[in-house]
């Protein structure tokens, strides 16, 4: 029988490797052996993918691999994502996310999406090359407690700006979260932002971190 730690590691080396047989016999074995699921989500398989953003972001890995990648990651979320119980898989929250008109880059997005999606979120995914009132438009129709918005070049993150500012009008309390190469903590916050992810594992936790302050100013105003 095999440790919690050294089935970790396979289910993570599994989804760096792209190799779907590895991770799904590593998720069976971890729920055969009685360790939590969510652990083998959050610990394994979103550790692996983390790996891979940043193979990715080093020129390593490219777009085929990160793909073959989030199939591994799928095929083990399959087995253990039934597993994690209700209490803790009770939505943490909506997103609505997109990258922002002009700009035809998604493989960032894409893994941010896959990081909330494995956190347990729902997630909105509106695509790429978004017009700017899609978001403001989705987040009303939803009542998403998170705007989460990517651009790859300065010139497309302007338009960033603006839909924080259209959001802010309608809904000053969604929490909005950009990145993407060129956004920077001071742009988030320049351009009127909640929140900044530097990397697709770094969004979730801070994301996590904004729907628990959204819920706090909730409360009080309840």
């Amino acid at each position: 029988m095999a440790s919690k730690e050294e089935l970790l590691k396979q289910l993570s080396d599994g989804v760096v490797e792209y190799d779907e047989e590895v991770v799904k016999n590593a998720a069976q074995s971890f729920l055969d052996d009685g360790y939590p699921a969510l652990d083998g989500i959050m610990d394994g398989l979103a550790a692996g993918m983390v790996i891979v953003g940043d193979l990715y972001e080093r020129n390593e890995y490219f777009v085929p691999e990160v793909l073959m990648c989030a199939d591994a990651l799928y095929a083990g979320l399959d087995i253990l994502r039934p597993h994690v119980p209700a209490d803790i898989s009770t939505v943490k929250g909506q997103v609505v996310i997109g990258t922002v008109q002009g700009d035809v880059h998604d493989i960032g997005k894409n893994l941010v999406k896959m990081m909330f999606d494995v956190a347990g979120f729902t997630v909105h995914d509106l695509g790429r090359d978004v017009p700017l009132e899609n978001f403001v438009e989705e987040q009303m129709r939803t009542d998403s407690d998170i705007v989460a918005m990517s651009a790859m070049m300065t010139t497309t993150m302007l338009g960033m700006k603006k839909v924080v500012q259209m959001i802010k009008e309608k809904n000053p309390d969604v929490a909005i979260m950009l990145g993407g190469a060129p956004v920077t903590k001071d742009v988030a916050s320049l351009f009127g932002a909640d929140g900044y992810a530097e990397s697709a594992g770094n969004a979730v936790q801070e994301a996590i971190k904004m729907i628990s302050r959204l819920r706090e100013l909730r409360q009080k105003e309840h």
